[in-house]
């Protein structure tokens, strides 16, 4: 079977936060829009870090996986130009008719999935930041999901989800399991500046789709 094109991109499988901070930070365009490639860029590298985590986010990580691919395919398809921006993705898609459209993908419910689990992993690494070595990041993870995705979740899923948080290691464990050695600490420092331009893309994101009443779309 062939290696996806996410599988392949994520096959170094180790969590790089240089690359999510500059993905996101490109991504910011005009005063209020988000570019889709660059979001895809950073997004790729959050699923390598699913990736690196195994079961413990297996509820999350296939899903993610599809989203990502999917939104690649628009912005490869004949009309990909209307899939550079959220913005612009948004106007297409509604102008013609294709959010309520039964045998299209559309771009904006799959890309509004997506921003459901950034929302997710941006508040776990948040309170991971805010933990020290030896503490255990079994219970911010479950307070982060519980806060986000939970709410989206059937009980089935979200009962499975906390019992396998039950694995996750210390905050140290967690460092060395997504990090090489040497980039651990580099890792530490630039986390809160990862942080700071992912709530931005996050916060852009959400208005858009305030603005454009999309949240409620199935």
């Amino acid at each position: 079977m062939a290696t996806s094109e996410v599988d392949a991109k994520c096959s170094d499988m180790k969590f790089n936060v240089r690359t999510v901070h500059d993905g996101f930070s490109a991504s910011l365009v005009e005063d209020d829009d988000v570019e889709l490639d660059n979001y895809l860029l950073a997004y790729k590298e959050i699923y390598n870090f699913f990736q690196l985590m195994g079961k413990v986010f297996g509820f999350v990580a296939s899903d993610v996986k599809s989203k990502i691919e999917i939104l690649e395919e628009l912005r490869r398809g004949e009309n990909g130009e209307q899939f550079l921006t959220l913005k612009k993705m948004i106007k297409y898609e509604s102008e013609n008719g294709l959010l309520e459209k039964s045998d299209y993908t559309s771009g904006c419910r799959t890309l509004l999935r997506l921003h459901r689990g950034l929302d997710f992993i941006r508040l776990f690494l948040q309170k991971v930041g805010e933990l020290r070595d030896e503490d255990k990041t079994c219970k911010v993870c479950q307070d982060a999901y519980n806060t986000t995705l939970a709410q989206f979740h059937p009980w089935l899923i979200r009962k499975g989800a906390i019992v396998a948080m039950h694995a996750l290691p210390t905050r140290g464990g967690l460092l060395q399991k997504i990090c090489r050695p040497e980039e651990v600490q580099h890792t530490i420092d630039l986390l809160p500046k990862m942080l700071q331009v992912t709530a931005e893309a996050y916060d852009r994101t959400h208005k858009c789709y305030t603005d454009n009443n999309l949240h409620g779309l199935p």
